[in-house]
């Protein structure tokens, strides 16, 4: 500093004390004032800690000084800095005011506050602090001015306490070169304000002792409140980044630098160095994703506008990343870049979320169209109408806008009904309604839908109805089919038994009503089964067709006409004048069949037994009628059929009596019910054995015995006589083979075989293998047929006499001449004997035309290579005959009734004509 200035400024009269200082802080001169004071001296030695108000003077300005001196021990002044033309610093200088004004001080604490700043002062020894009001606000006394620095931490929010302890003790101890500190004062009003207090030891003793300490505070409150609020703004912009799965990023053109965000760098996996991220960036890019990447760059830095893009990449494990880009470019005023800055979104999530909208919205698209489910969104207020695809199909309709009304004029009048009353019931708070709609499309072709209406409600949009259309024509049709099959008979078009039940029941309320006759007539075909086994099922439904056609017109259109099952029909008479009436129209059936049906080149003809029943007190039902109308239908079939019979009661026990019997056959076998009685065959020669024939027995415990002529016609339709024949078979080889194996003699042991039996697969393997594993040769076991077993010539038949004929199983016809007489089928099978019915037997003594049928059939028998057998001989004229006509073989009670196994034994043995009366068997008539 040129010397003429500092002694221009020493000499220079005033009243302030001044001091030169060179650029370190210290003293070069000063003037009389000053040293009067003793400044000079007081500078040096708080030199040190006068370095931070030298290093505020050296930016500018004026900065208030506090040193310690004077009659108040303290002397206000200012420090300011010297500069040169040129701005070089030179020194600084420090004045203070009027040093003996007693005023100096409060003009110092003014020009102090206004810099927001506070100077203290420590005297360690007598731990003696002087501040300035700046510490408070407050004017204070100076006794409490120079209170120590225990009272100082009073003012101290107890948590900064111990930090402000530790910070001011490291400084004290020499390991820190200033003492600064942070902490929350006591403010006049009660709130806590942060300070900033920073201070130096300025005095030690001569072993580093401290002695005196002087620092300055600063309110820093708005600076802490202002940190605070970035601190959160940041904190909330790092959480919204992270909830938004954003990073931040800028470019510096001049330096061509990139800096990325924390968030940004996690979000791509990269490392620290810039460049290495960009690289690997770029190269995990998709490769359309870098194209798009670098027209927009160009086309930003042309332009100078932002630019957003969506960028793929593709990560290390082939998952790809999706990230939205944002680019912001700064312009300065020239016009060029400055700096971009930008943003980056991970939008995988939400391209994952789109791409699954996608999907869902194209798999419902496609449930729909394969669900026939379309929907449609009506506004309440002005009724217009927005439908979807599948909803114009339903229609029929082409995709093009179209009101509620032209919808509803596709539907018949009660479903547009029923939708428009819907619709006011829901909009005036009703519950959301489903309903079964019918409308006709344009083509003609009806459709039904299934529609559910509900009101969708929704903020910042009207209100509306929702609705969907699921097609459910298909549905309906089955259900119409079902009700179709349900209640009616697809082969006539009749009434089934279902319906027929229900109109019944209504009938037979009327009739109580009015007090008028009802009749129930039961119908069954005659020879219906016959031709349906005989000419295929076919003709059996073509016949049954034509028949209820027939039946059909015989009736009036009151009356209930339907088919029961199988060949039987109902009708249910209404409205009669007379009982007797039901018998009319009865007649009138039977004779609507009477006429032969024509199939091609085949003539059917079929008759009908109908069973009457008539409403009275004992039958109000259908069931009850129906029990009566069948029993009477059963008692038409006996009477000759082709017939009809008003209900009875013996008509209705002898169904009974069936029904019992059928019930009491199923068990049979197993309780030892059955059993079986034997009757010798003689030869006409007395040279040769005897045959025996095995007869069926049944025994009821407590019942007594049931005659074979009973229950084998209902073992037959029930199934069930296919076991007992079995049984039969198995117990005759048995006992057979027992007699043979006691040395008794005897030719053959003959059963009798169902029709039934004949036509069961595997029947005639079953015989062997009996004869086999009773030990008894099939060649001796002969099987008595009926001529109705005969008549059909079917597969299983022939295969059943082929296997017979192989193991030399003998053949015989029972009954011969009684039943439908065909020699043909004699031919055809192998049939060994004819067995004259016994009725033929008991005539011929007494008239010449049956003693000479008796003599056809042993000239017939003969002439086919055949034995003849004469049934029921009891007399010896009746022999006599029968021996001159040639007959071979002769049996009946001439010899001997029917015995049990060890009378015959007996008979055998001994060559008895007449077993004991009590051994014989009561029942005589055979299988």
């Amino acid at each position: 500093m040129d010397q003429g200035i500092i002694a221009s400024l020493l000499q220079h009269p005033l009243a302030s004390a001044l001091v030169i200082l060179d650029r370190a802080g210290r003293p070069l001169a000063a003037n009389p004032a000053a040293r009067e004071h003793g400044l000079p001296a007081t500078i040096a030695a708080y030199g040190e800690m006068l370095e931070d108000l030298r290093l505020l003077a050296a930016d500018g300005g004026l900065i208030p000084c506090q040193l310690p001196g004077g009659p108040a021990g303290r002397l206000d002044g200012w420090m300011r800095a010297v500069h040169d033309p040129d701005g070089h610093l030179l020194a600084f200088t420090v004045s203070v005011p009027e040093p003996v004004a007693s005023v100096a001080g409060s003009r110092w604490e003014v020009a102090l506050d206004h810099a927001g700043h506070g100077l203290w002062d420590w005297d360690l020894p007598s731990d003696s602090v002087r501040r300035s009001r700046r510490w408070d606000g407050q004017p204070i006394e100076e006794s409490h001015a120079r209170a120590g620095v225990s009272a100082l931490l009073e003012y101290v929010h107890t948590d900064d306490q111990a930090a402000v302890r530790a910070a001011l003790d490291a400084h004290l101890r020499g390991e820190s070169a200033a003492y600064t500190a942070q902490f929350r004062a006591r403010h006049p009003d009660g709130e806590w304000r942060w300070v900033l207090d920073r201070g130096r030891v300025v005095t030690r003793t001569a072993d580093g002792q401290p002695l005196r300490m002087v620092g300055t505070h600063t309110d820093i409150q708005a600076q802490k409140q202002m940190e605070s609020l970035l601190l959160e703004q940041q904190v909330h912009l790092r959480e919204a980044q992270r909830i938004a799965s954003m990073g931040s990023w800028s470019w510096d053109p001049e330096a061509r630098q990139f800096w990325w965000s924390p968030e940004f760098r996690a979000l791509l996996e990269t490392g620290d160095d810039p460049m290495h991220g960009r690289r690997h960036w770029l190269r995990q890019m998709e490769p359309q994703s870098r194209g798009r990447l670098r027209r927009a760059w160009r086309r930003m830095w042309r332009d100078g506008a932002a630019a957003t893009l969506e960028l793929e990449l593709i990560r290390s494990k082939g998952a790809a990343l999706y990230l939205r880009v944002w680019m912001q470019p700064l312009v300065g005023p020239d016009g060029r870049i400055q700096r971009l800055l930008g943003q980056v979104q991970n939008i995988t999530e939400q391209h994952q979320t789109d791409a699954l909208i996608r999907w869902r919205t194209e798999l419902l698209n496609r449930v729909s169209a394969l669900g026939r489910i379309g929907g449609c969104e009506i506004e309440v207020a002005t009724r217009l109408m927005q439908w979807t695809e599948e909803c114009y199909r339903i229609h029929g309709l082409r995709k093009e806008p179209i009101t509620l009304d032209q919808a509803l004029s596709l539907y018949t009048q009660d479903s547009r009904d029923a939708f428009e009353a819907a619709l006011v019931r829901i909009a005036e708070g009703g519950l959301p309604e489903q309903l079964d709609l019918c409308f006709y499309r344009q083509s003609g072709l009806r459709i039904w839908v299934q529609v559910l209406i509900e009101l969708d409600r929704r903020d910042g949009l009207p209100t509306r109805f929702v609705v969907l259309f699921r097609d459910i024509t298909r549905e309906r049709e089955a259900n119409e089919r079902i009700e179709l099959l349900a209640h009616y008979d697809l082969l006539t078009g009749l009434p089934n038994r279902m319906l027929l039940r229900e109109q019944t029941a209504d009938a037979i309320e009327e009739a109580r009503d009015r007090g008028s006759p009802l009749a129930m007539l039961f119908i069954d075909l005659d020879g219906f089964k016959t031709i349906n086994d005989t000419f295929g099922h076919a003709t059996g439904d073509a016949l049954l067709k034509a028949a209820a056609s027939r039946l059909h017109q015989s009736l009036r259109n009151n009356d209930l006409f339907g088919r029961f099952s199988g060949d039987e029909f109902i009708v249910v008479l209404r409205d009669l004048a007379a009982p007797e009436d039901a018998g009319h129209v009865a007649r009138k059936l039977i004779a609507s069949l009477a006429e032969p049906l024509h199939r091609g080149e085949t003539t059917l003809k079929v008759g009908a037994s109908v069973g009457i029943a008539m409403l009275d007190e004992s039958r109000q039902d259908f069931e009850s009628l129906l029990r009566a109308a069948d029993a009477a239908m059963y008692a038409a079939k006996e009477a000759g059929r082709n017939t009809y019979q008003y209900y009875s009661q013996d008509a209705l026990a002898k169904i009974q009596r069936k029904l019992e019997i059928e019930h009491a056959l199923l068990g049979a076998i197993e309780r030892e019910e059955f059993t079986l009685a034997y009757q010798p065959l003689m030869h006409a020669e007395n040279d040769q054995p005897p045959a025996i024939e095995a007869l069926l027995r049944w025994h009821r415990p407590g019942i007594g015995y049931c005659s074979p002529a009973e229950f084998i016609p209902i073992a037959e339709k029930c199934g069930e006589i296919v076991r007992i024949g079995d049984w039969v078979l198995a117990e005759a080889c048995r006992q057979a083979a027992a007699w043979d194996a006691a040395g008794l003699e005897f030719d053959r042991v003959a059963v009798n075989v169902s029709a039934v039996q004949l036509r069961d697969r595997g029947f005639a393997e079953r015989v062997i293998d009996i004869c086999h594993a009773h030990g008894w040769p099939p060649q001796r076991l002969e099987l008595e047929l009926t001529e109705s077993a005969l008549i059909r010539d079917t597969d299983v038949l022939r295969h059943c006499f082929d296997v017979l004929e192989r193991h030399g199983v003998p053949l015989a016809v029972d009954d011969f001449g009684t039943g439908f007489s065909n020699l043909h089928y004699l031919n055809r099978f192998p049939v060994g004997r004819l067995k004259i019915d016994r009725s033929f037997v008991q005539g011929m003594l007494h008239d010449a035309g049956t003693a000479e049928v008796t003599q056809a059939i042993v000239h017939l028998g003969h002439a086919l290579g055949m034995k003849v057998v004469a049934e029921g001989v009891e007399t010896e004229q009746e022999e006599a005959m029968l021996r001159r006509q040639g007959c071979d073989e002769i049996q009946g009670y001439l010899y001997s009734r029917p015995l049990a196994p060890r009378d015959l034994a007996l008979w055998l043995k001994q060559g008895l004509q007449t077993p004991p009366r009590e051994s014989y068997v009561a029942v005589t008539q055979s299988v």
